[in-house]
């Protein structure tokens, strides 16, 4: 094979605690506001080839962020316990590999990597690659990682499910992908949350909001969301990213882990104990028959305007356009930063209390 070329050095993170495998973008611009973003999205173009425009959060929002990261930070600290527990029992530790998707990813990758560091004092490899809807996988990025570890088990680490998009994009690409170059790389992805019921690895099926979803690139090392635009890419190549150097001011990326991180000795035990009880439970997709509700229930014809989930619903409120936003009520109370932003919008909230998750973002159709 071929010499491959070498990643850009990026982020704001330790390469200690991860290696971003993209290539830096850093000087096209490709921010694009949301209205208009979302016009090109909805007549046809690929959501991978613009950006949003990363504003600064105020300083409400900003506490808001500090209020949660310490009220969920323990349970953070054991839900990553837990996955990282089970990828090693799945994987073993001797070519493991962590492989998160960025960029929701790359923060609970870090968590993992550190955990198992903590548990086996053992220090695995963790990367971090792009995948896009529609598009697959980084494909020379994983070609990468296995010609610095030839005998890779790759474990592919996500945020949380939503609806199961990524989980289907995954398994599609990594079939392909075997194919194409006679490789077993392994589908099964593990996340924190899996409300959507499609993860076979997860901390905790319960809806319930991973503060690194409540911002974009300041808890993410400063990174973009990845694009692929064949317009000044190259196919044989990383994915693109930006690194926001000008947003250094916000940025939580080390903190966050920090936080959580200061936790886990205390939780060990913790994580042993839910381990023995939890009970094997099976891939249901239920999060996937709420969305096709909802959509009966408002009329939408598109899946991809229905975005389930606190993580998504955060998602769509900060850098898409809201059409509506769906709580549960019995979730009410860990919703604030939910409800902070549709009133900081203007979007409409409306309870909606028979759905699989605490809350859901409808995306406006233009």
């Amino acid at each position: 094979m071929h010499e491959m070329k070498q990643p850009d050095k990026m982020g704001s993170y330790s390469p200690e605690d991860v290696v971003f495998l993209l290539r830096d973008i850093s000087n096209v611009n490709l921010e694009i506001d949301n209205e208009q973003r979302e016009r090109l999205i909805q007549s046809g173009t690929h959501y991978s080839e613009m950006l949003p425009v990363e504003y600064l959060p105020s300083e409400a929002y900003m506490n808001l962020f500090y209020r949660t990261l310490d009220d969920y930070a323990q349970r953070i600290a054991v839900a990553v316990g837990l996955v990282a527990q089970q990828i090693v029992e799945r994987r073993g530790l001797e070519h493991l590999v962590l492989v998160s998707l960025a960029r929701a990813g790359t923060p609970i990758g870090i968590l993992i990597k550190r955990y198992i560091k903590m548990h086996y004092n053992v220090n695995v490899p963790h990367y971090t690659i792009s995948i896009l809807r529609g598009r697959g996988i980084d494909d020379y990025a994983i070609k990468y990682i296995f010609t610095q570890h030839p005998l890779a088990q790759i474990q592919f680490i996500d945020g949380w499910t939503g609806k199961g998009a990524i989980t289907r994009e995954l398994q599609q690409a990594c079939e392909s992908f075997n194919e194409q170059n006679n490789k077993q790389l392994d589908a099964t992805l593990a996340v924190l949350a899996d409300p959507g019921h499609c993860a076979a690895i997860y901390g905790t099926r319960t809806d319930f909001l991973i503060p690194s979803a409540c911002l974009n690139s300041t808890v993410s090392g400063l990174v973009s969301r990845t694009v692929w635009n064949a317009q000044f890419m190259d196919v044989n190549d990383f994915h693109g990213a930006k690194f926001y150097k000008e947003l250094q001011v916000a940025d939580v990326s080390n903190v966050y882990i920090d936080r959580i991180s200061a936790y886990f000795l205390q939780v060990e035990n913790d994580v042993e104990q839910q381990l023995r009880e939890r009970i094997p439970s099976t891939i249901t997709w239920q999060g996937l028959e709420t969305v096709v509700a909802i959509q009966q229930h408002y009329g939408i014809t598109n899946s991809n305007f229905v975005k389930p989930g606190v993580g998504e619903t955060t998602r769509v409120l900060l850098r898409r356009v809201p059409w509506k936003i769906l709580i549960n009520p019995k979730y009410v109370h860990e919703l604030a930063h939910i409800l902070l932003l549709a009133k900081e919008k203007n979007v409409e909230i409306e309870e909606y209390p028979q759905m699989s998750y605490a809350c859901c973002g409808l995306i406006k159709e233009v």
